[in-house]
């Protein structure tokens, strides 16, 4: 039994119906010769879980909010109510796949079970499947829970040898005991009880303070922050209901446009969702001025002084190099300027003083395990974009660079990875960015009634990538 951290706990209670608090990914795989079927991809999640053993656990509350949250070893745990089934109809295609991913974003979690769920999804074109994941942001801390989908990936077509594990839940806490620790550490430590009570009353405003100063040693929030953000129709009241839409884009155009320009692939990356944001909005008649900004929290934006040696770690099968730094800030996109050149200087201005700002730590914990760490990187990314106010900002980017070599899932070919990041209150569209074995890869996670026009987005990136490209000739 280990009680939910303060950070955990709140994300826990930010679950609202409108707001599901977990983090999918997307993968599309080439089906191998000898198949991949249900059976075999339940074996192989079964034996992975002993690397991440919070994925036999529930979350257990504590009677009348005495204290945080405990998790604790789910007796009944059905690896098959986890792991499941889905099916197009053949030949099925990726649009259909895109809403089906839509409808399974749109249901929130069981939160009497361990919080995810992971969908083989069969019958689409050209000889593919999919495998769909989705986990809560208080499971995905990167320390003591990586996200399931780093460890079901191979570097080859082998299957890594595991060591045999037996595993039996620890004997459930009764209510007493639960009572009894809430009591002991109101005790020993009653600013915690009262958090905890605030959390369980609803005054998240009250609670979340903790969970900031706790995130502060991951994020670097600079100046902004303290500045509202401006009025834009990405902000508006959401439904549960949800659109998908993903992008899919050559690296090598990003490098041509970095080298051209002596910026960063990240500042590339930005400078793009720029454009696009800039004739989204001029495409629904909103006033756009010279001025105009679209104020985007970067999370977790994962880079290292090197972009050689992250190459040269992905192919050797480690997903970075332990110069690889996290942070997270606030940055104005400038959409107002018709020059598609001049946003990316604005943008590449800004990335290098939030570069000699930031409070940087290594993501160690993500290097320890060969593998996709992206999936780890993302949930992380909702996490932190979760503790501040959404009045601080219009959108949510979270861009978490992969190994630059295939990957495979029982001996299957991973070819596409799209991540799917949460929406926050208020919040009518999120985009998460993983760049994968020569691509980049752009999940976008809409709201269905506010965000009807999302594939607009989608083919605006396009357009917004080749102007920049056209520039760079």
């Amino acid at each position: 039994m280990t009680r939910l951290t303060t950070q955990d706990a709140s994300f826990y209670f930010l679950e609202a119906s409108s707001t599901p608090m977990h983090v999918g990914s997307l993968a599309i795989f080439r089906k191998p010769r000898n198949g991949l079927s249900y059976e075999e991809l339940l074996s192989l999640v079964e034996e992975r879980l002993s690397l991440v053993p919070r994925y036999r656990q529930k979350v257990r509350e504590v009677a009348l909010g005495l204290s945080r949250p405990v998790w604790v070893d789910d007796q009944d745990f059905d690896i098959e109510y986890h792991v499941r089934r889905s099916a197009l109809p053949k030949p099925g295609s990726d649009a259909q796949l895109h809403d089906l991913v839509a409808r399974l974003t749109s249901r929130p979690l069981d939160n009497t079970r361990p919080l995810w769920e992971m969908y083989l999804v069969e019958g689409l074109s050209n000889n593919r499947f999919a495998i769909f994941t989705k986990s809560h942001s208080s499971l995905v801390d990167g320390e003591t829970a990586l996200e399931i989908g780093q460890v079901i990936l191979d570097p080859a077509k082998t299957r890594r040898p595991m060591a045999e594990e037996l595993w039996m839940p620890s004997p459930a806490p009764s209510e007493s005991t639960l009572i009894a620790g809430a009591l002991a550490e109101l005790v020993s430590r009653p600013g915690e009880g009262l958090a905890a009570l605030r959390m369980t009353l609803g005054d998240m405003a009250s609670a979340l303070g903790e969970t900031v100063r706790t995130v502060g040693k991951l994020a670097a929030v600079v100046r902004t922050a303290t500045q509202v953000a401006p009025s834009s129709p990405l902000n508006a009241t959401i439904s549960r209901n949800r659109r998908f839409a993903v992008v899919k884009t050559e690296l090598g155009d990003y490098r041509k446009i970095r080298a051209q320009y002596g910026c960063e692939v990240n500042d590339v990356i930005l400078a793009v969702v720029s454009g696009a944001m800039r004739y989204w909005l001029l495409s629904r008649g909103e006033p756009v001025a010279e001025s105009t900004t679209v104020r985007a929290m970067v999370p977790m934006s994962v880079y290292a002084t090197d972009p050689d040696a992250d190459d040269e770690a992905s192919r050797r099968g480690e997903w970075a190099d332990p110069r690889s730094m996290v942070s997270s800030f606030l940055i104005d996109l400038p959409v107002g300027e018709p020059n598609a050149v001049v946003r990316l200087s604005h943008v590449a201005h800004a990335m290098e003083a939030h570069a000699k700002q930031s409070q940087r730590v290594t993501a160690e914990t993500l290097v320890r395990l060969s593998g996709f760490a992206p999936a780890t990187l993302h949930a992380m990314s909702a996490r932190v974009a979760s503790s501040f106010s959404q009045r601080m900002f219009n959108l949510m980017i979270t861009n978490a660079p992969g190994p630059q070599m295939p990957l495979y899932v029982g001996g299957a070919r991973m070819l596409e990875m799209y991540p799917v990041s949460p929406l926050l209150k208020n919040q009518t569209l999120s985009i998460g960015l993983t760049s994968y074995d020569g691509n980049v890869y752009y999940g976008l996670n809409a709201d269905r009634d506010a965000m009807a026009d999302v594939d607009v987005v989608a083919a605006l990136l396009y357009e917004s990538l080749e102007e920049l490209l056209d520039a760079s000739r």
